[in-house]
């Protein structure tokens, strides 16, 4: 175990961590790894290259690219921050769906109380960046990540971390890591509810929830700071489903809290919350009566960054309450036709590798021709293959091999994780930023 962490402790101080390390993404250079980014710019830093704010379209970039709006990304990260303090809600949007430091920063500048993320990697991602407080929505139960994840807290006293634990298998093993470790600092734990019987991870009865929470009272490696879970894994989901399931998650917090299991704490948590149910999650924490200590009320969407012109635009909350605002997809996938075998049927450069396709196929919008854009009025996309979509076209379609096809997207967590380096476009089609990712 000593020869365990000295070989983490060895590879943890040989890496050269600048000061500001989000500033320094700017002076990676750019070159063949990146997607879409113009030939001619190989060499230069992603700094300059922005510097330079070349034009999406007659500034060298190649298809297929994906573009990210600065318009719409400013609006969705403005809206989500006047929603939370609306409804008197702590933010700690999910990191998992852009894994983009560069935006939870953006995030934390809108008022976030933190990030989310799901798995050890992601962690050290955000901390590498900064992040300080991070809620993981998972049972961290690898041995590895928990010598490590001890050794974060207790080199950084102003460093948060909370996550589940959901069994008492759980417990022990992150007890016995921690001690192994040395730990200095517990690390705080959410029980996690599940969502009802055949649903994801979390425990399946509120007894069994107590047996837990007896666990990590017994475990002085972890502290007991409330409860948690994701109301999307509800089955048959619909308002009074998932706004019951929430009330079950309350009244066990009011439980714990009436046994005492809170009462050397300076605040509890209770968390849930993903991107199609946040409305119910407001309306329910908004019935918790006082406890003995202040609660932290966390919700934890994460798609509303980008948004989409898919799954999430129908599931969104604001359709059920429009006076809350509206989101806006700020993605939209550029490729261009290279194959037009037929009046009925065009082929793009762009396929699986490109655009997220898991829950919804790309959505054709517009058609750019001698710049000049257009309603890509007649043209489906039909199918993807690795590096090729397929379009069906009716005679209205008027499209030809060198067009560009603009896209939208479904489901903002599997289009972020195909592209290492995105440019920020602004309306006029100018390349303001780039974000980089870490999947």
């Amino acid at each position: 175990m000593a020869a365990d962490n000295a070989v983490d402790t060895a590879l943890d101080t040989a890496v050269d961590r600048p000061a500001d390390p989000l500033a320094a993404l700017a002076d990676e250079r750019v070159d063949h790894r990146f997607k879409g980014l113009p030939p001619d710019a190989e060499g230069l830093t992603v700094g300059e290259l922005a510097a330079q704010r070349r034009n999406l379209f007659t500034g060298g970039f190649t298809t297929p690219v994906l573009a990210l709006s600065a318009e719409r990304l400013e609006h969705n990260l403005a809206l989500m921050e006047t929603y939370a303090e609306r409804h008197g809600l702590a933010f700690a949007p999910h990191g998992k769906t852009s894994m983009a430091p560069q935006l939870f920063a953006r995030q934390m500048e809108r008022g976030a109380w933190g990030i989310t993320l799901a798995v050890p990697h992601q962690v050290r991602v955000a901390r590498a960046f900064g992040t300080s407080r991070i809620f993981l929505a998972n049972e961290l139960v690898d041995a590895a990540a928990l010598r490590w994840l001890a050794g974060e807290l207790d080199s950084d006293p102003s460093f948060r971390f909370i996550c589940y634990v959901d069994s008492l298998r759980g417990v022990e093993l992150m007890h016995a890591a921690l001690g192994e470790a040395g730990a200095s600092r517990p690390v705080d734990v959410v029980v996690e509810l599940a969502a009802g019987d055949g649903a994801r991870t979390g425990v399946r009865t509120e007894a069994e929830c107590f047996e837990i929470a007896n666990a990590v009272a017994a475990a002085d490696t972890l502290r007991l700071v409330g409860v948690a879970g994701y109301e999307g894994e509800v089955p048959e989901a619909s308002t009074e489903t998932v706004t019951a399931w929430l009330r079950r998650l309350v009244a066990l917090l009011v439980e714990f809290d009436k046994a005492g299991r809170f009462t050397d704490l300076p605040e509890v948590v209770v968390s849930a919350g993903g991107s199609a149910w946040f409305d119910a999650v407001a309306s329910v924490f908004a019935e918790i009566p006082e406890l003995s200590q202040p609660v932290l009320k966390l919700l934890r969407s994460g798609a509303y960054v980008s948004h989409d012109d898919g799954h999430y635009r129908h599931l969104t909350p604001f359709n059920r309450v429009p006076e809350e605002g509206a989101l806006e997809p700020a993605f939209r996938l550029w490729a261009q036709v290279v194959s037009r075998p037929s009046a009925e049927q065009a082929f793009t450069n762009a396929g699986k590798r490109d655009a997220a396709y898991d829950l919804d196929l790309p959505e054709a919008q517009v058609v750019r021709r001698g710049g000049m854009e257009r309603p890509a009025t007649g043209i489906t996309v039909t199918g993807l293959s690795d590096q090729h979509g397929w379009l069906r076209t009716t005679p209205e379609a008027e499209l030809a091999v060198g067009d560009w096809l603009g896209m939208g997207l479904s489901h903002p967590c599997t289009a972020f994780d195909k592209w290492q380096l995105i440019p920020v476009v602004e309306g006029d089609g100018t390349v303001s930023d780039y974000v980089r990712t870490f999947f």
